[in-house]
Order: C-alpha cells, then sequence, then structure tokens
C-alpha cells in the first residue's frame, strides 16, 4: 500500500503561484491505496528548514505555520502525512509560493496622465528610462491603474494579463499587480512603458451610454519599480513628472461598449525601449488627489485561454461577408491583414444573425465595432488591447477582396478559473445545455461576475450571482473569484450606509427610469447575495475565512430588512424586482410575474436571517445566533400565516411560489410540504409541462419536484423543448444561456424586448440540480469532507455521471441502466466519508474509494 501526496497549494489563487498575504493557508490532497485511509498528522516543511506538524485530519486552508512571508520573498513548501494504516508518505513535490504583496510601506508612486487632453478618455502611451547597476538580484513591477494598462519593459510585455487591473468600486478598493521583471532587464540603460485606457474607469456604465456614469474622464496609472542588489540596497523607479507622455499614438479611440480604434500608420517603432527619442512627448500629468491604498490582487486574472476558427463564412443580404464561429463567445477577434497604407478595416460584432444580418438590436447603445488602418508594410497582425465583445458573428469589411477565413480567429477571454466539475448523461440536449451553461459562466466570469458581456451593460448583479453561485462554484474554482467580489459586495454596502446591498457590484445604476434610490434601495433575492454566497463558499470550499470577513455585512443586511419588514415581519410593500422575467412577463415588462414580489421578499428574508444565524454558530457567537434563529422561526411563523393556506394551497399560485415554501423550508410538516409539491406538479401539468418560473425560481423548482416525489413530472419538465422550457434554445441552435426564456422567437427573430442578451446564466442554475440531484454528487459537510451520494435516476435518462475536484481529491457519482438494474457508482476521495442514499433503501456510510451498487430499475 502506498500513500502520496498528490498536490499542495497556497491561499486560493490557481492561476498563480502568487500570495497576497504574510501567512497564507495551506491545503494538499492525498491520494492512498488503503481502503478508508484518514489522515492522523501532517508535517510540513518550508526551504528544507523548518518543520511544523498539526495533528489530526486537517487538510484544507490550514493556518500557516511558519514565520510569516516577506513581501516578494519566493519560498517553497512541502507536506507529508501520516495515515491510519501507520505509514508515513514521502514528502510532496514542491510547492512554490510568492509573496506577491507590499508590507509595512504605504503606496508612494502618484497617479500620472497625459496632460490637458483634447479628448475625453483618450488612449496614451506614457514611458521613462532608468539604470540598473550590476548584481540586481531581483526586480518587481507594483503597478495600478484608474483605468486598464500593460506594462513593457524593454520592449516585452510584462506578462499576459488583459485588462488589467479589471474593475474594483475604484472610491474604495484597486487592486495591483505585482510582477517579477528580473529577467527582462539589464545592467546600463533600460526603458518602461505603459500603454494605457480608460477601461471601466472612464466608460460611461449602466443602462445604455447616454445614462449611465463614469468615475472619471481620464485613465491614469501609478507605477513603482523596486530594484533590488545584491548587496542589500534598493533603487525605485517611481511614476512621477519625470516620465514622458503622448496622446498621439496609433490606438485612437478605446471602449469597452463601443470598441476600439487603431491606426497602424501612427505606431512609433521602439517607443518602449531606451534611447527613443521623446522630445516632442509631453511630461506627465501628476494627479493629486488620493486613492486607497492598492490591495494585491488575490483573484485570478484575465487572460486569454482559447483561440478559435472560423467555422463558416455567409453573406449577409446586403452583401457583407459575415464569419461565424459556431458558438457564442467572448473575446475579440484577431485578424491578418495585407493591403495598402490607410485602408480602413471595420469587424462588427453579434451574437445572433436576424433577416440575414448581424442582429445588433440587443446590444442597444453599444457599437461592438472595431477599426484598424493598415500601416501599408507587408502583413499586419491585429487584435485590439483594450476591449472585448460578446458574440459569435463577425462582419469584416473595408478590404478589397474579402478576408480569407483562415486569417481570422476569435481570442476567448475570461478570468482564469480551474475547472473543477463535470457532468455527461444519456442526453444530448442536456448534454448541451450543460455545455451552454459552462460557456455562458466563462464569458461572464471577467475579473467579476456579469450578467452578459455584450450590450451597454456587463454589469456585476448580485441577484443573478446569487442564484448560480452554487453551480459555478461546482463547474470552476472560484473560491478566489468571489470572495475577492464580496468584499467588494461590502464596501458598497458601507459606503450606502444603510446596510443596502446594491443592484450591482461595484455600484453604478443611477438615474435613469430606475427606481428611487438609484440602484440602493434593498430588494430581495439581489441584496441577498450578502447571505448567499459566502454560505456557498463555505459549503462548497470549507472558506471559513470569508464568512468571518463577511458576517457583518450579512448582520446588516438583514438588519435593514427586518426594519423596513416591520412588527409583521412581512416585507412587503417596498420596490422588488420579484421573480425577475417570469416566462409570463411581457417583453417590454420583465417585472410582471405570476408570483407575488412580497411573498419572494420574506421567503428571502427567512432565507438570510437563517444563514446569518449558522454562520454566528460556526464562528462561535451563540446569542447573536440565538437571536437570528428566533427571528427565522418568527419569519417562518408570518409567512406560513399570510401565504399558505390549510390546504397548502399558497396565495400566488404559482410554481416559484410553491418552489420556494418547499426548498426554503416555509410550511409547517412534511404532510404540508408535500401537498405543496402536489400543486407544483399539478401546475406544470397544467402548462403543458413548460417552466413557469422566473431568476428566482429557476434554480428551486427542480429540487422542489424532487424533495416531494414528483419525478415523472419532474422528468417531464427538464426534458421538454416546448417554449418556454430549458432545452427550447438549445432546439433553437443556442450555444449559451439565454437571457429570456425566449430570447428568440420560434420564427427565428429576436425578443421585441429592449432587454434580450443571449449569454446570462442565471437561467442555467439548473446545472446544480444535474450535479446533486440527477447524477447525485452533493456536499455532505463544508467543502466536500463528507459527500451526499444521492442520485435521481429519471425515465428520460439511461445514465448520468457528475465528476468533481474536490479539495480532498476527485469524486464522482453516477448511475446507469443496465436491463432491469440500475447501476450506481461512487468514488469517494481518500480521507474523506460519504453518505449514501439510494431509492428505496435506508442511508449507509461508506469510506474513500470506490463502490458499486444495484438498485431496480
Amino acid at each position: 500500500m502506498t500513500t502520496r501526496i498528490a498536490s499542495v497549494r497556497a491561499e486560493l489563487r490557481s492561476d498563480s503561484a502568487d500570495v497576497a498575504t504574510a501567512t497564507p493557508r495551506l491545503s494538499w490532497t492525498t491520494v492512498s491505496e488503503t481502503p478508508g485511509w484518514s489522515q492522523q498528522w501532517a508535517e510540513m516543511k518550508i526551504e528544507d528548514e523548518v518543520v511544523a506538524r498539526v495533528d489530526g485530519p486537517g487538510s484544507v486552508l490550514v493556518p500557516w505555520p511558519f514565520e510569516p512571508l516577506r513581501s516578494r520573498s519566493v519560498r517553497t513548501v512541502q507536506v507529508r502525512v501520516l495515515g491510519s494504516d501507520g505509514l508515513l508518505s514521502d514528502w510532496s513535490e514542491p510547492c512554490r509560493i510568492r509573496a506577491a504583496f507590499r508590507s509595512g510601506r504605504d503606496w508612494v508612486a502618484p497617479l500620472i496622465a497625459a496632460p490637458e487632453p483634447t479628448t475625453a478618455a483618450r488612449p496614451v502611451l506614457l514611458r521613462t528610462e532608468f539604470t540598473v547597476r550590476p548584481q540586481l538580484r531581483r526586480a518587481t513591477l507594483y503597478a495600478t491603474a484608474h483605468g486598464v494598462y500593460q506594462a513593457f519593459v524593454n520592449g516585452h510585455e510584462v506578462d499576459d494579463q488583459v485588462l488589467k487591473p479589471g474593475w474594483t468600486p475604484y472610491r474604495s478598493r484597486i487592486v495591483h499587480e505585482s510582477t517579477d521583471v528580473t529577467a527582462l532587464l539589464a545592467t546600463g540603460a533600460n526603458a518602461l512603458g505603459i500603454d494605457l485606457a480608460g477601461g471601466w474607469y472612464t466608460e460611461r456604465v449602466g443602462f445604455m451610454t447616454e445614462s449611465g456614469v463614469s468615475y472619471g474622464e481620464q485613465p491614469s496609472v501609478t507605477v513603482h519599480l523596486e530594484l533590488e542588489y545584491v548587496d542589500g540596497s534598493t533603487d525605485d523607479v517611481l511614476s512621477g513628472e519625470q516620465w514622458r507622455c503622448t496622446t498621439e499614438g496609433p490606438r485612437r479611440s478605446a471602449s469597452l461598449y463601443d470598441g476600439e480604434e487603431y491606426d497602424a500608420r501612427r505606431e512609433m517603432p521602439g517607443w518602449d525601449r531606451p534611447g527613443f527619442d521623446d522630445s516632442a512627448w509631453s511630461a506627465a500629468h501628476v494627479l493629486r488627489e488620493n486613492f486607497p491604498v492598492p490591495e494585491a490582487r488575490t483573484s485570478p486574472a484575465v487572460r486569454a485561454i482559447e483561440r478559435m476558427p472560423v467555422t463558416r463564412v455567409l453573406n449577409s443580404r446586403s452583401g457583407k461577408q459575415i464569419l461565424d464561429f459556431g458558438q457564442n463567445v467572448v473575446g475579440r477577434l484577431r485578424i491578418r491583414l495585407t493591403g495598402p497604407a490607410g485602408t480602413r478595416v471595420v469587424t462588427r460584432h453579434a451574437e445572433v444573425l436576424e433577416d440575414g444580418e448581424l442582429g445588433v438590436r440587443p446590444l442597444r447603445s453599444a457599437r461592438a465595432t472595431n477599426t484598424y488602418v493598415l500601416s501599408g508594410n507587408g502583413e499586419e497582425i491585429w487584435e485590439p488591447a483594450f476591449t472585448f465583445q460578446g458574440f459569435r458573428y463577425a462582419e469584416v469589411t473595408g478590404l478589397p477582396e474579402p478576408i480569407d477565413p483562415a486569417a481570422a480567429e476569435v481570442v476567448v477571454l475570461h478570468s482564469d478559473l480551474r475547472r473543477t466539475g463535470f457532468f455527461e448523461s444519456s442526453h444530448p440536449l442536456i448534454n448541451q445545455l450543460h455545455a451552454n451553461v459552462v460557456r455562458s459562466m466563462r464569458g461572464n466570469f471577467f475579473y467579476l461576475p456579469t450578467d452578459c458581456p455584450q450590450r451597454d451593460e456587463r454589469l456585476g448583479w448580485t441577484g443573478d450571482i446569487q442564484v448560480f453561485a452554487p453551480t459555478a462554484a461546482f463547474l470552476y474554482d472560484v473560491d478566489a473569484f468571489l470572495a475577492s467580489w464580496l468584499v467588494d459586495l461590502g464596501l458598497e454596502q458601507d459606503a450606502i450606509g444603510t446596510g443596502s446591498v446594491p443592484f450591482t457590484v461595484p455600484h453604478v445604476i443611477s438615474g435613469g427610469d430606475e427606481p428611487p434610490g438609484e440602484g440602493t434601495n434593498p430588494t430581495a433575492a439581489w441584496g441577498d447575495a450578502a447571505t448567499v454566497v459566502p454560505a456557498v463558499l463555505f459549503e462548497r470550499y470549507g472558506d471559513r475565512e470569508v464568512l468571518e470577513r463577511q458576517f457583518t455585512s450579512m448582520c446588516a443586511w438583514v438588519g435593514l430588512v427586518q426594519e423596513r419588514a416591520g412588527q409583521d415581519l412581512l416585507w412587503a410593500g417596498d420596490f422588488q424586482f420579484g421573480d425577475w422575467l417570469d416566462p409570463t412577463a411581457p417583453p417590454e415588462d420583465a417585472f410582471r410575474a405570476m408570483t407575488s414580489p412580497d411573498l419572494v421578499a420574506t421567503a428571502y428574508f427567512h432565507r438570510s436571517a437563517l444563514l446569518t444565524s449558522r454562520t454566528a454558530m460556526l464562528l462561535g457567537r451563540p446569542a447573536q445566533a440565538q437571536r437570528y434563529s428566533a427571528l427565522a422561526y418568527n419569519i417562518h411563523r408570518a409567512f406560513v400565516d399570510e401565504y399558505v393556506g390549510e390546504d397548502a394551497l399558497m396565495s400566488s399560485d404559482s410554481q416559484t411560489a410553491y418552489a420556494l415554501g418547499i426548498v426554503f423550508g416555509l410550511h409547517d410538516s412534511p404532510q404540508q410540504r408535500d401537498r405543496m409539491g402536489e400543486r407544483l406538479a399539478s401546475l406544470v401539468r397544467e402548462n403543458n409541462f413548460r417552466i413557469g418560473t422566473g431568476f428566482v425560481g429557476t434554480s428551486l423548482v427542480c429540487d422542489a419536484l424532487t424533495e416531494t416525489g414528483q419525478l415523472e413530472v419532474l422528468d417531464a419538465l427538464v426534458t421538454s423543448t416546448s417554449n418556454p422550457s430549458w432545452l427550447y434554445p438549445v432546439t433553437m441552435g443556442a450555444t449559451s444561456i439565454w437571457e429570456r426564456w425566449d430570447s428568440m422567437l420560434e420564427d427565428g427573430s429576436i425578443n421585441p424586448g429592449e432587454m434580450t442578451s443571449f449569454n446570462h446564466y442565471a437561467l442555467g442554475a439548473i446545472a446544480d440540480w444535474l450535479h446533486r440531484r440527477l447524477a447525485g454528487l452533493a456536499p455532505g459537510e463544508p467543502g466536500y469532507r463528507t459527500l451526499e451520494i444521492a442520485p435521481v435516476p429519471l425515465p428520460s435518462f439511461d445514465h448520468a455521471r457528475a465528476d468533481l475536484h474536490t479539495p480532498y481529491g476527485t469524486a464522482s457519482a453516477g448511475w446507469r441502466r443496465d436491463g432491469d438494474v440500475i447501476v450506481v457508482e461512487a468514488t469517494v476521495p481518500t480521507g474523506t466519508t460519504a453518505t449514501v442514499r439510494l431509492p428505496g433503501r435506508e442511508s449507509v456510510e461508506v469510506a474513500s474509494g470506490h463502490h458499486v451498487w444495484k438498485i431496480d430499475g
């Protein structure tokens, strides 16, 4: 029998060895051939110098046992474990850790920008030269921007990150990058250049650019290059008035919504190398404004993840060439071109076609158009740097001849998350639905969880991620990503000052036709992201620290709602989104739903109070736990008395109402719950097995039918292809999740509503049910310390399976039909256990290893 450490990691980032803390938590996975193996103790050593020991089974987010890391230090950690079989493993492979943060000093480099610009949000090039003395030991570049930037050292990009540093609430938090640039420097003269554009800082973000708001008119950047020498001395290269800048470079404009214009005739070869003549450039303008001390990045960066070729070429009705990439993606078009100097090549983008042309109406005021002016110097390759589009189709015009399809490709962009979860079944349409969920998640996890990637919005809507967080946490490792976003949520909540959570994080909704409060009034299911998302991260990753950090935010939210609800604890009469985009809502009124918004609000009030109570207990705060538990109980009583009749019929006789009552436990007995399930099943039948839920109910309805044993109705609902249904878009050729159940109508036309996206992940929250219930792989204890294996075989399926890279190793669960028998299989990772619940059998506990059961089909 052998035992080995399969992997070791520090803190949460999965895309980098960088850590943003001096005391990173350690996690490791163990693989053992011994059935039922468990860890007795573990030893950790750093650089073969210090050995620390922890007793017991803990192997996930273990507190740092060594001296705190020094800023910029690079260390390696190894782990070995003693198992219950008495065998000691070998030391693991070294885990490299880089302390990518500044410690003990304020940020001294000022923001710099172009002086007195004549055009708003003009892209700018900035540069400086400096001398490196002999015997350089290490060079670290710290930089961030009010805008987006790339840094160049001696003509080389310093990293592969895109649109850095991303988007945070600039007035309260900005994130810096820490980049080791030692290998790019040479003794003697060196140059540092910054290519800078406005990004989210200057974009008029919000609904429609004319009613949106921007943080500022011009981008700026702050840079600190620290040079360390072998003798212990240091030199600093700081942004300041000695820098030179120009707005006369080739990038003429750059907008996230509108696209980028680049004139290759204006390129300045060597601008980012030493010896360049910048005498015609201006001195950089030093901004005297205060800004938050930049924090080290804790979440994964956005990068180019893959490249996709053209799948077919179409000609539009108007005779234009359209490139089809076969699926709806998020990224940028990269093209190879030749032609005379001054030739203007224009690319336009859209998710769908309508009447043989690009369907651009859903973009609203976003132009999603890039322009490249050829230099005429042979073959030219262009990919915009400071924009991105959501699209499947690209129209290319301006060339004398149609572009060669082989000369174009899509560079796919998203946060560089580690894929962890997989699903497969015997149902091809369900498999395509799941693939669409993955694709929509990838495209919308772009520094923060956005609603859509294409139109003049792309905002961090709290309601969308509240319902989707469980699905996200299965498909990808999103602990660091969402934990960082929750920091922003708490800061925006603090800025409002009432405990309210804004509709979007960062908070930018203001003015226009928005309801009173400019996006800050408390709203159920959206504001409840403050309680639900931290709870999901704890459930799926065992991340207690996120609960500790967000607990004040959770309490503030619940306290505000309690104040709004009043003594009867029924949250009623306030503005609510309710069951947003209920399929019966007309195109022009997404608020209109079958379910009372007050019922939705009170149900979520109960949910958040209960989650806050549980969090308080986990954090060792029994008095608060008791208070919130009592509050949750009283809300429960108020809800049932107000909305649930003695016959279990609800005041809103809708799919969403019953799903909320069942899944949130808002009933008085199992019998009442089952009667609610019977009525829910009847509603689904009466609706010809079509879905009848919006954003709120969609994530709950399958669980509600499962919990109440309505499996035949559930099967028909899940596999329906009628409009509306999960599979209707798949039958219409969808390759991502639509915002509306009918974003495209059956005649192939686009839904006439102003708000129509073909890449929204919220309605894809069903994927969590596919993983947990259909395949049967669910967390039993936080972080999958124990599993719950409880598959729900449905008649329309011959098999289903889910696989997940848990913090303890790879787990799997699934089933297949073999004649009249259903064969259930599960793999339980080393050091964990599972509770197995099979139809018609008593539950059993099993240890790690591979297990097979057979049940009647």
